[in-house]
């Protein structure tokens, strides 16, 4: 058996093909939705996904605004461009970048965002309208992964799905997204962690298996329900290499894989787009 791949760069292109419609008619109605990242401190990778954020923007039309403070900013700095991306009109929906250097408190600035223009979906307000079923921005990762599985059909509803880590950007969200009584979910849902003791007694039950753990190859094909969906979203870096949860071998024994580059990332960046072109959509209308 050789997986049908999940192609998140396909269907982000999709995604955004979709999204220049939207923002052309904003742009009739005099409306450019805005897009904001706060990012403080060193850290490579985040500096590399922020700028693809910001080069996403600029290819779709979009307006951005950027805020790269160093590692030694002040907490109370940091609250001071929160404010004022806030009451920035031009600003529809912005993000802070996680993780913060080590003594500044990240929980404490997302706390501060607007709801409404919580880009990443994370926000505490959020996540409880997520737990509610009511509309709100959705985690991107989470959203894009429910996108990828309908567009490559792959059945929800009535399946077990089993999600391997419970972290606040993918697992804990997600299992709510695909568990709700709604089209393209209706799942029953199953949490692990790497402090269960036996995983693959979870993994090896699931219909849909989601790797979001972050731990390198943990998932191997004995531990893949044959003809399952796998949706590798974790990854790790082992010296510059990028390394997924999900081992090659597993492509051999799974029904749908996502690949380890062109998989998920692409579609979490496609839905902090579509996040923040419906937002201005929202601020438009009010």
């Amino acid at each position: 058996m050789t997986a049908i791949k999940l192609d998140g760069e396909l269907l982000a292109t999709e995604v955004k093909d979709d999204l220049r419609t939207r923002i052309a008619a904003l742009a009739a109605a005099g409306v450019t939705p805005g897009l904001g990242t706060i990012l403080v401190g060193d850290d490579g990778p985040s500096h590399n996904y922020v700028s693809m954020k910001h080069r996403d923007c600029e290819a779709l039309g979009m307006h951005s605004r950027e805020a790269t403070l160093a590692a030694d900013t002040s907490q109370a700095a940091i609250e001071e461009i929160v404010a004022d991306f806030n009451a920035d009109a031009a600003v529809h929906a912005y993000i802070i970048q996680y993780p913060f250097p080590k003594g500044l408190d990240y929980e404490s600035a997302l706390m501060k965002v607007l709801p409404d223009k919580d880009a990443d979906g994370l926000h505490p307000v959020n996540l409880g309208r997520l737990v509610m079923g009511v509309d709100a921005p959705l985690a991107c990762t989470p959203a894009g992964i429910q996108r990828m599985l309908e567009r490559y059909e792959v059945p929800i509803a009535g399946q077990h799905v089993v999600i391997v880590g419970r972290g606040l950007t993918i697992g804990r969200p997600l299992a709510n997204l695909l568990s709700l009584k709604m089209r393209n979910a209706n799942a029953a849902v199953t949490v692990v962690h790497t402090g269960v003791a036996d995983i693959g007694i979870y993994t090896r039950q699931a219909d849909i298996l989601i790797a979001a753990a972050g731990s390198p190859r943990m998932i191997t094909a004995d531990m893949v329900k044959p003809g399952a969906a796998v949706v590798a979203a974790g990854v790790s870096f082992e010296g510059k290499k990028l390394v997924s949860d999900v081992d090659d071998a597993v492509a051999e024994v799974a029904g749908w894989l996502s690949p380890r580059i062109g998989g998920v990332g692409p579609m979490t960046r496609a839905m902090l787009m579509a996040n923040t072109v419906a937002a201005a959509e929202k601020a438009a209308a009010s």
